[in-house]
Order: structure tokens, then sequence, then C-alpha cells
């Protein structure tokens, strides 16, 4: 099995601890699956909303296919539904109800010929949290240049 990273979220664990992963496959059109298998989508700034009892990706960025024939009132960051199972969708609705979760999409891939999001529940990260990730990773690369030159 092939997989393949179409879209990365870089900012997703720099600015939210990741609690759980889960996988989706998103409704899409046949120029926008072209689309973002050239490489065309973002997913900076996106998120993960409740309508109803659906998820919907939205704010994601997927401009449309070049060579497409119908671009005629084509929205780039128009919202796309998430297909889950109805348990996995309950669950995931218990969830966001406790304070400061949500849900946060961090890469769009293939698996075989299909396009999945791979989105996580995450708990947004305080200032000081982010500080410390920065240390840490400060620290960690003057220890492997250390290393390197001696």
């Amino acid at each position: 099995m092939v997989m393949a990273n179409l879209a990365v979220n870089k900012r997703a664990n720099f600015d939210y601890k990741v609690l759980d992963r889960y996988e989706a496959g998103i409704v899409l059109s046949g120029q926008e699956v072209k689309s973002i298998r050239a490489g065309q989508a973002s997913l900076k700034g996106s998120f993960v909303t409740l309508k109803g009892k659906e998820l919907y990706l939205t704010n994601t960025s997927i401009p449309p296919y070049k060579l497409a024939t119908k671009l005629e009132g084509y929205n780039p960051t128009q919202s796309r539904k998430l297909l889950l199972k109805k348990s996995e969708i309950k669950s995931l609705i218990g969830k966001m109800k406790v304070q400061g979760l949500t849900l946060v999409p961090i890469r769009l891939y293939t698996k075989k010929r299909l396009v999945k999001l791979e989105f996580s529940v995450a708990r947004g990260k305080k200032e000081f949290d982010k500080r410390q990730d920065i240390a840490k990773k400060e620290a960690k690369r003057k220890v492997e240049r250390r290393l390197r030159t001696n």
C-alpha cells in the first residue's frame, strides 16, 4: 500500500498537543482530486467543524485544476464533507464537548487510489509550552552539532 503526502499542516504539532489521530475520506469533485494530486492543496489555516451530525473540512484551499473545463462558480475554500462511521462521529462529538479540545487537520494523503485526511483531537498549547518546545529543539540541535564537530 503506497501512501504519499499531498499536503501537510506544519503548524499543527507546534500550535496543538495531539491526543488522538483519525483517518477520514473526503467528498471531492474530479477536478479537486486532480488538483490535490498535482500538489496544489494547502491545509494552512484549515480546521474541522461540526454541522449537525456531520464533520466538514473548512477553509482548506484547493485551487481549480488548470486543465479543467468547468471553472465557473468554483470556490477553492468551500467546506468539504468528511466520511466517517457514525460511531466515530459520536465519539468525536463527545470529545469536542470537553473544554479546550478541537479537531485539527494534519495531512492529506493518498491511500491506494483514494484521497484521505488525517486529523486529530488536540488541545491548544499555551505560549510557555511553545517556548519549551523551541528550547528543547535548540538544545537537541546544539548537541548534534557538537557530536558532528568532535
